[in-house]
């Protein structure tokens, strides 16, 4: 793709929305890496500004600037699907947060703690925000999210003690700030299969539409996340429902 051309720069974020200053870096930082993630991190911060505050006049500034840059990066990016199909958009952006998280993730449980991989879990917590843009998270995403947040904290602030963090999925803060024992895996109830689903035969009449394959490929991918997590019963779900929508053309 095409180097993107500089967009109209921001007045100083008001203190009102200092909320999405990170949305708005890192929508800087992917201007040349990603030009879909930054345009996406950049209509989730409008939207969020939006709800914030859309009449004092320095937020309105703000916001109307942030408008031309949207404008003008959509222009730029044309007929991309990812922006002209919130589908195609949104796995683009799960995808992308999925691949940081896990990134991170695996440094963590190697036990290379670094300031790259701590900036990987905030950055997919940041861009799982982000994704709130299509609806409303899955609850796998709200639990990465949830995860992620903690972990950049919880490490950072190791290093900067010079403790030593430690490494994996060791405990997590709740909501009333008690940390967890060590997670541990539980047994996992796998939902009941629709027994229909075995002699499934595509049906002739059944026409699928492009959004109707791309709604399968995100069951499918999400079926695939659930497994890096070993997470069954979520992965199972998700087949079926993929399996449904290709021979029914229902969901």
């Amino acid at each position: 793709m095409a180097a993107l051309a500089p967009l109209p720069p921001l007045p100083p974020l008001p203190p009102q929305f200092k909320s999405i200053q990170h949305h708005l870096r890192t929508a800087q930082e992917h201007d040349k890496r990603d030009p879909v993630v930054a345009y996406y991190c950049r209509l989730y911060a409008m939207q969020t500004g939006m709800k914030i505050d859309s009449k004092t006049p320095e937020c309105r500034k703000f916001l109307s600037k942030l408008m031309d840059q949207l404008e003008a990066l959509k222009k730029q990016l044309g007929d991309n699907e990812a922006v002209t199909q919130e589908i195609v958009g949104s796995a683009h952006l799960e995808n992308y947060a999925l691949k940081m998280f896990l990134y991170a993730d695996n440094e963590d449980r190697a036990g290379r703690f670094h300031k790259n991989m701590i900036k990987s879990f905030y950055t997919a917590s940041l861009l799982i925000d982000v994704i709130t843009v299509f609806g409303e998270l899955t609850d796998e995403n709200v639990k990465h999210r949830k995860y992620a947040r903690w972990k950049a904290t919880y490490i950072h602030n190791c290093l900067k003690n010079g403790e030593t963090p430690q490494a994996g999925p060791v405990g997590i803060e709740e909501d009333n700030g008690v940390t967890s024992n060590t997670i541990q895996p539980t047994p996992q109830t796998i939902p009941a299969i629709d027994p229909a689903l075995f002699n499934t035969v595509s049906q002739g009449d059944i026409r699928l539409t492009p959004e109707d394959f791309a709604r399968a490929q995100k069951y499918c991918k999400y079926a695939g996340s659930a497994l890096q997590y070993e997470d069954v019963s979520t992965a199972v779900q998700n087949l079926q429902k993929a399996l449904k929508l290709l021979t029914t053309g229902r969901e």
